[in-house]
């Protein structure tokens, strides 16, 4: 018989881990296992001792500023059809206010900017437009970047162009093990990159770093049982990598993925937004696909005199919330200049982003105006209020 979610939660109460003092911190990467954790409000349901950190685990957050800015441009000058996923339209750039800021900003002001869900959608838009350059912008990590892959690979018309803007997540965490001040003792790992890529990618964390790793998937059942996990592991003292997710993630991970991956696309450095830049962090279009390649096919209106390309706005800290440094509310701007209406910085746009999570969850007291600081305080609880649901 598998164990519910408030059995895992017994157990990870039943361990000796102590009081607040000996605090134990574990990361989650994945975007969307913060939206999972902060809405069943597992935060305020584990021991005082334990705390959960976000990492970088939101594609949009991290998508460089110039690539936008340039997707922004490519919309408006080159006379092209731009299409992108939906949470990409609303990251703002570094420019003046009078200027166009974002792409749904350039929709308005006439642009034929369109939102899409799947790059099929691009492919066929193209299809339907054979008069009309079209340019996919796509950003996102190794789980949505298969899908582009796929999509060269099986042939694309000969007015689609891609403005890629992929990133591997695990180098960014490999950054922050590198540091001087990591900032976490344990590590729960993407599930659906760990379905693509395998989950043995993240070996490295236990092996060079000695630090406690399991894989979970987004329900409470298997992100508890990956906290229980992790925390065992750090009080046993034996490291290893548990998966947790076996319903899904796979030794070797999704090898034809990974084929079309290679095939398609390789490594390169890569600027990630706020932080600077990865090594090996990043995907580019492979040679034979320059014909395809928006970077290759049309100019750069991005120049180097623009001011603070690459950061965030000014007063945004998104990047300290991406890499775990802060939680969102401590942002000096949450919840004042930067809302979900009005958003300043890109951890406040995409529903993978933790200031957008946060305040989602009911997050709305910014740590210098009230003492109420996380999640713990929000009215969402799905955990008290209904048995967990094994993963799918």
């Amino acid at each position: 018989m598998s164990l519910s979610a408030q059995d895992w939660l017994k157990k990870i109460h039943a361990l000796p881990l102590g009081g607040r003092g000996s605090r134990v911190r574990i990361m989650n990467v994945c975007g969307g296992h913060e939206r999972s954790i902060t809405m069943a409000g597992i935060r305020s349901a584990l021991p005082k001792s334990v705390e959960l950190i976000a990492g970088p685990g939101c594609p949009v957050c991290v998508c460089p500023e110039e690539d936008v800015y340039q997707a922004i441009q490519l919309a408006l000058r080159a006379n092209v059809i731009l299409v992108a996923f939906g949470d990409m339209l609303r990251v703002p750039v570094n420019v003046p206010k009078r200027e166009v800021r974002s792409l749904e900003q350039a929709k308005a002001s006439g642009a034929d900017v369109r939102p899409i869900a799947s790059p099929r959608e691009a492919v066929a838009i193209a299809r339907q437009n054979p008069e009309r350059q079209v340019v996919f912008f796509a950003a996102g990590f190794e789980t949505t970047t298969a899908p582009v892959a796929a999509m060269l690979l099986e042939g694309v018309p000969k007015n689609l162009s891609v403005l890629l803007s992929g990133r591997r997540t695990w180098p960014a965490v490999a950054m922050l093990l590198d540091s001087d001040t990591p900032g976490f003792d344990g590590l729960v790992a993407p599930g659906h990159v760990s379905t693509i890529m395998g989950p043995e990618e993240w070996n490295f964390v236990f092996e060079k770093h000695d630090i406690p790793t399991a894989v979970a998937g987004f329900k409470p059942v298997s992100l508890l049982a990956a906290m229980y996990s992790v925390l065992r592991q750090f009080l046993e003292g034996k490291r290893f990598l548990d998966n947790c997710y076996p319903e899904l993630v796979r030794p070797g991970g999704n090898r034809s993925a990974q084929m079309q991956i290679a095939e398609a696309l390789h490594d390169t450095d890569a600027n990630w937004r706020g932080i600077g830049v990865i090594p090996a962090s990043g995907f580019a279009l492979n040679q034979r696909f320059a014909k395809n390649d928006a970077r290759v096919q049309f100019p750069v209106f991005d120049t180097e005199g623009r001011k603070r390309a690459g950061q965030m706005p000014p007063g945004c800290e998104c990047a300290s919330v991406v890499l775990g440094k802060i939680n969102p509310n401590q942002c000096k701007i949450y919840g004042r200049a930067c809302t979900p209406k009005t958003p300043v910085g890109p951890c406040m746009v995409s529903d993978e982003g933790a200031c957008r999570i946060w305040w989602a969850a009911g997050v709305r007291a910014n740590t210098t105006a009230a003492e109420s600081s996380t999640p713990d305080d929000a009215p969402v609880s799905a955990l008290a209020q209904k048995p967990a649901e094994n993963d799918a």
